[in-house]
């Protein structure tokens, strides 16, 4: 039997005897500029065991799922004739396979990496942290097969557990404390780390039915979303291509914007007070709009011509004006130092829930046209959405 042949059939055997861990495939050399390996594993769906496909490229990775039949001929047809090497891991032997430009093949048969599966389910004990072992967080490289968080992703670790602490806080301080049914969107999800968090925590930690929509204008990172959404059984969440001034939420108990540029974060404020949320969470970045307005008054002009003051003002004022107008529509609010990212060191984060008896408006009004004539603020994004009547479609129920 050929090495090929040989190690085909080693994969078929490990999938057959419960031995197989994962299996990578590499040196690509297909017509596809951009795809680099491919990486399988197992993982459990509505639909029994699967084979879970991630495509990794340089500019996008692509997830899916096959039944084991069609998954294995997709990689029987793949090896020699795109990809040219094969890393098969199972609990007894790892096998590599390398097949030279000439056609000429080597199998190389080695010591077990891992000696033990890793869970293919995704139900686990109740406890106040996200698991690590979760198959998303695997699929989305936070964590490794075993279930340990790289050491790359450890600030990405500690954000997306930050934010469940604090969900958990705002929640419990809300009207949604008690409620079973609970409907999410994200505007701005980016790759999901967050999102599939937020999914995770409400569905299998806090016990609720909970329908969570993932926005997005980038659509190679809505269709990877999608992938490991379906592939971890993750049926109420789902991800869509669309922009945050343009998507109508809809119905929704909590909006979360975190780091939606310059006004972006604006107009997600707007879907948030226009659907009535109980909840609306944002992590504000890139204050530019008021930034270009600013004339300092006269006692802070020596002051404020140094751009990194400038900046500083500029982000106060802004995030102070969205403070002060979500509480002018009916919020309490908050606005306190969320942890760091890689994506920006801005890390303030602003909560708004609503009050059952709103404050009075006047003297919200009154500081907000105050500051605007300081700081000769002409006009700020939010103030100026929220002066158009919201479309019926955009009101929300509870």
């Amino acid at each position: 039997m050929s090495d090929r042949k040989t190690f085909l059939s080693e994969i078929e055997k490990s999938l057959a005897d419960a031995t197989f861990i994962k299996f990578t495939l590499g040196n690509y050399k297909g017509a596809d500029k951009h795809l680099q390996r491919i990486h399988v594993r197992l993982v459990e769906t509505k639909k029994g065991v699967r084979l879970f496909f991630l495509y990794r490229s340089e500019t996008r990775d692509t997830a899916k799922n096959y039944d084991q039949r069609e998954g294995l001929k997709i990689i029987a047809d793949a090896i020699g004739s795109e990809f040219f090497s094969g890393h098969l891991f199972t609990t007894e032997y790892d096998f590599q396979l390398e097949i030279s430009k000439k056609g000429k093949t080597r199998l190389n048969i080695g010591k077990p990496t891992f000696k033990t599966r890793p869970p293919l389910g995704h139900d686990r004990e109740k406890s106040k942290q996200i698991d690590p072992n979760s198959f998303y967080l695997k699929a989305l490289g936070i964590s490794d097969e075993t279930g340990r968080v790289r050491d790359r992703e450890q600030n990405k670790w500690k954000q997306i557990n930050k934010f469940v602490e604090v969900l958990n806080s705002l929640v419990d301080k809300s009207a949604l404390k008690d409620r079973e049914k609970i409907r999410i969107v994200d505007m701005g999800a980016g790759k999901g780390y967050l999102t599939f968090a937020a999914y995770d925590y409400f569905k299998n930690i806090r016990g609720v039915d909970v329908e969570i929509t993932g926005v997005d204008t980038k659509s190679a990172l809505v269709e990877l979303s999608n992938g490991i959404a379906a592939a971890s059984g993750f049926d109420g969440l789902q991800f869509i291509v669309g922009t945050i001034a343009e998507h109508e939420v809809g119905d929704v108990h909590i909006l979360i914007a975190l780091h939606a540029c310059n006004t972006a974060t604006d107009d997600a404020l707007y879907k948030g007070i226009a659907a009535d949320a109980e909840l609306i969470v944002a992590a504000p970045c890139c204050h530019q709009e008021i930034r270009q307005q600013i004339k300092p008054p006269a006692m802070l002009r020596d002051i404020l011509k140094h751009g990194v003051m400038l900046e500083r003002i500029a982000e106060t004022l802004t995030d102070g004006l969205r403070s002060l107008l979500l509480e002018r529509n009916g919020y309490a609010t908050k606005l306190f130092e969320f942890v760091s990212t890689e994506h920006t060191p801005k890390n303030n984060m602003l909560v708004g829930t609503r009050l059952s008896s709103p404050k009075p408006t006047e003297e919200i009004q009154k500081q907000i046209d105050e500051i605007k004539l300081t700081y000769n603020i002409r006009e700020q994004h939010l103030e100026k959405l929220l002066s158009v009547p919201p479309r019926v479609s955009e009101r929300g129920t509870t």
